[in-house]
């Protein structure tokens, strides 16, 4: 389950990218709004979100650690505090910009809105993942 989780990631990180930069095109640009790039971002991140709360709550480091031995054990806060908080803010960050970018009546303004909040999104969760653990650099 947590390579899965680490290889989603993966697949999470690089629709992020790709819409951001589609995105930025099309606000630079003032191009149209393309609302499928946006949900390949959309998607990718609720499906690791999914794996990510799965995990959570069958692993030994999710709500069992809660102790104040492990808040000063920064690799145990990481993975059961941190982690997760800053990756579930980042999701609802996008899942707001994209409804906002939705209901949006301009392209520019939908471009715009998220553009900027996946962006923010995705600086939230390079932020949190685990580098040093990640199964795929290992």
């Amino acid at each position: 389950m947590k390579h899965l989780h680490s290889t989603l990631a993966v697949v999470l990180l690089l629709a992020l990218v790709i819409s951001i930069i589609i995105t930025a095109v099309n606000y630079f640009k003032s191009n149209p709004y393309n609302r499928k790039i946006a949900l390949i971002g959309f998607i990718s991140a609720h499906l690791q979100l999914v794996i990510g709360l799965v995990l959570y709550f069958t692993s030994p480091l999710g709500l069992k650690s809660f102790s104040g031995e492990n808040m000063g054990n920064s690799l145990s806060r990481l993975y059961f505090l941190e982690h997760p908080l800053l990756m579930l803010i980042a999701i609802v960050l996008m899942t707001i910009g994209y409804s906002k970018a939705k209901k949006a009546k301009e392209d520019y303004k939908a471009n715009k809105t998220v553009f900027f909040t996946y962006t923010i999104a995705l600086i939230l969760i390079l932020t949190r993942i685990p580098w040093s653990t990640w199964s795929l650099l290992n």
